[in-house]
């Protein structure tokens, strides 16, 4: 008698590796849609980008806030984008609000962009010194995992 040698795989041995990949996907698909997420909340708070920029010129300029977000000269309705929906400069403060659109949360997430100085303290015009930091924070919408890594405090 000859002995026949075995050819290619088992039935056991493919189901075993396709239950192997389908718990590998399984984990993989919802990180990676939380990244992509992330991603495009992120580009939404480059979009502010322009405006941080209005409001360090203003504040460095004229050692305030400005009462009105048309003073800053950052025309905030044109700063929409496929994924930024409102971008807001809240008057006296400086304070930036981004809210995010289209990125494919439940619930899509926003952030506020708050003016510091050096020392981490909110800008005050009495006692600034330095350059402007910002600080970005959730507005509260949004699941927090959903936001970048310098947002999520």
């Amino acid at each position: 008698m000859t002995k026949q040698i075995q050819k290619g795989f088992t039935l056991i041995e493919l189901m075993i590796v396709i239950a192997i990949v389908a718990i590998l996907v399984a984990l993989a698909v919802p990180a990676y849609q939380d990244y992509t997420i992330r991603a495009k909340v992120g580009e939404c708070i480059n979009q502010a980008a322009p405006a941080k920029l209005a409001v360090s010129e203003y504040f460095q300029s004229e050692g305030n806030f400005a009462g009105s977000e048309a003073a800053y000269g950052f025309d905030t309705a044109n700063s929409e984008s496929q994924y930024c929906n409102d971008l807001v400069i809240t008057p006296g403060t400086g304070r930036i609000t981004v809210q995010s659109t289209n990125t494919g949360a439940d619930v899509d997430p926003g952030a506020f962009l708050t003016p510091e100085d050096a020392s981490g303290a909110a800008y005050n015009p009495t006692s600034m010194s330095g350059p402007i930091n910002w600080d970005c924070t959730t507005n509260g919408t949004g699941a927090l995992r959903h936001l970048p890594a310098t947002c999520r405090q």
